[in-house]
């Protein structure tokens, strides 16, 4: 557990939990999807939107074992819980499509996207769509899903009048990217890989998106708004692909690492507290909004140039 960290501007710190940014608040009446909501973060994510009202698709790649995670849910929230699982495979544009032309067609609202699911330094892979594991899954699947599901979230502020709003799961690492920041020539070359590097590049494409992402919300002037998360340093299975870094953490998280509840209280925090109503195109970490430390982040030229190669690529597939 995270016993550091002073209170920000906010009234939180990196010790609270996300029960504890949440309490109080009633989001019944919302509906949202969490992507990667069987494990870590994510099923935290899930309980604790669920816990205030919010009803939350889990998008999930096993479906199986996310309805046996809801079913766990829902015994272990008192009040009258509404969850839901739909199949949704994030390496896989074609179930991405087909996830969201269910979900558009089945007229659900959509108030809150929450883009969290991710894999951490795998070896070389390649997506079912042949692109690299860590841009297809991090970046470039969440980038299609948003925009499949976009117009459902403009249309839904509209009608319920009430903002609508994503959060890009990202991640301090983005400072790991590659000297280059987007290695656009490179994504797929296996040859100069670096698995952290990698990693980071990711991370730093859902700033990046996040931010072009709301200056185009802006723009339209809609009632929906995009910003990027830190959740800190947590012990979750996402490493499970670098076994020796998977070990050292387990072994020493619990005594220098967030816990699941702090890890999932900032993308909570962003999702549904009152002070964030209007805020877009910022990067949060501890509950509050933070600077990043890197240019390319910043840099609103590589966040275009991101954009269209990302529409290339999924326009293409």
């Amino acid at each position: 557990m995270w016993i550091f960290g002073r209170k920000g501007p906010s009234g939180f710190s990196a010790c609270s939990t996300a029960e504890e940014v949440t309490q109080g608040i009633d989001a019944t009446g919302l509906t949202a999807i969490v992507t990667g909501a069987t494990s870590g973060i994510g099923t935290e994510t899930t309980r604790v939107l669920a816990l205030r009202g919010v009803h939350v698709i889990m998008a999930v790649r096993d479906l199986e074992k996310g309805k046996k995670i809801k079913e766990n849910l829902l015994k272990a929230i008192i009040l009258n819980a509404k969850i839901d699982c739909m199949e949704l495979d994030l390496s896989s544009m074609e179930s991405i499509r087909k996830f969201s032309s269910e979900y558009n067609s089945a007229g659900h609202p959509l108030n809150l996207l929450i883009n969290n699911a991710g894999v951490m330094i795998p070896p070389f892979t390649l997506s079912l769509d042949k692109i690299e594991l860590q841009f297809a899954v991090n970046h470039l699947g969440h980038f299609l899903l948003t925009n499949l599901l976009l117009e459902n979230m403009k249309n839904t502020a509209q009608k319920s009048k009430k903002e609508g709003r994503i959060v890009n799961v990202a991640s301090a690492a983005h400072d790991f990217a590659y000297a280059e920041g987007i290695r656009f020539d490179k994504i797929n070359d296996k040859e100069s890989y670096n698995r952290l590097h990698a990693y980071g590049q990711s991370k730093l494409a859902n700033i990046l998106h996040t931010n072009e992402l709301a200056k185009c919300l802006k723009e339209e002037g809609v009632d929906v708004t995009a910003n990027s998360v830190h959740p800190g340093p947590i012990a979750t299975n996402i490493m499970r692909y670098h076994s020796i870094l998977h070990g050292i953490v387990n072994w020493i998280g619990r005594y220098v690492l967030k816990n699941i509840a702090q890890g999932a209280a900032t993308t909570c925090y962003v999702a549904l507290h009152p002070q964030v109503k209007g805020v877009s195109g910022e990067y949060f970490s501890d509950n509050n909004i933070a600077t990043t430390t890197t240019s390319p982040a910043k840099d609103s030229e590589l966040a275009k140039k991101l954009w269209e190669f990302s529409l290339n690529l999924t326009n293409s597939k």
